[in-house]
């Protein structure tokens, strides 16, 4: 393990990187939403994609820094101006919204987390952040009720550690501990492992938008399919409808970003 500081060194540290992963950035204060980030995280997750885009164009890019919904979208315009963009290769790391989702399930299900799946689908952040309970495994029988306040729990569970932590940060441990999951995923498909599946916010032809997240199977190149929604609730199906216009602004106002 080498570690490296500062603008200078930047060329360095990512010089042959097979995958990159980007948490850089401010964290979420009370009262702020991801979007209130954007300033500040949008021009640092620039740089290191200009960086990226010169240094290590084939590497898989794990995009953390929030606002996801708009950085994943800036990442993509930068890689395009520069002739690298592979859209294979570009990541929204989505997955602690499936940790919290089957967390918060296997609690209310009674069963050991380690057992649950949950496909999580839209964006990353909330009411774009859309679990699918339907689809969830082992199937357990929960009210509507209960399936709404677990939707909603999901949704709202990054505003939770901020406000818990009262002005001290946002969620650092649970986001490592998701971050190394997809990380691990990504390397295994690298390798050439079958079957590694994750939910992760991609270049998209599942809906009308140009990004969204859903179950992805990852392969020697990144992206080896983009997985469909598959049946949905009518509470999912209006929950898919509700979010769709916000997604669709967050991506916009990353594009937007990157070409001013």
């Amino acid at each position: 393990v080498a570690g490296y500081m500062g603008e200078e060194q930047l060329g360095q540290a990512l010089e042959g990187s097979d995958v990159v992963i980007i948490p850089a950035g401010v964290p979420r204060k009370p009262g702020m939403t991801r979007d209130d980030l954007f300033n500040i995280n949008a021009g640092i997750v620039k740089n290191l994609c200009t960086a990226i885009a010169k240094y290590c164009p084939n590497a898989l890019v794990n995009m953390i820094s929030n606002p996801v919904n708009s950085t994943v979208p800036i990442a993509a315009e930068v890689f395009k101006k520069a002739g690298t963009y592979d859209e294979r290769k570009l990541f929204g790391v989505t997955t602690l919204d499936v940790v919290r989702a089957k967390t918060f399930y296997a609690g209310k299900a009674k069963v050991p987390v380690a057992d649950v799946n949950v496909p999580v689908v839209g964006g990353h952040a909330g009411i774009t952040i859309l679990p699918l309970f339907s689809q969830a495994t082992p199937k357990a029988n929960l009210s509507d009720e209960e399936i709404k306040a677990l939707t909603k729990r999901t949704q709202d569970g990054g505003t939770e550690v901020v406000e818990a932590k009262a002005g001290k940060g946002s969620a650092t441990l649970s986001m490592a501990y998701a971050g190394a999951v997809f990380a691990d995923a990504c390397l295994k498909g690298l390798n050439g492992a079958p079957d590694v599946v994750e939910c992760s916010f991609v270049h998209s032809t599942v809906t009308e938008l140009p990004f969204f997240a859903s179950k992805v199977k990852l392969g020697k190149n990144g992206v080896e399919g983009v997985l469909g929604l598959g049946p949905l609730s009518d509470y999912e199906k209006q929950g898919l409808e509700s979010l769709m216009p916000e997604l669709k602004a967050s991506i916009e106002k990353g594009i937007k970003f990157a070409n001013q």
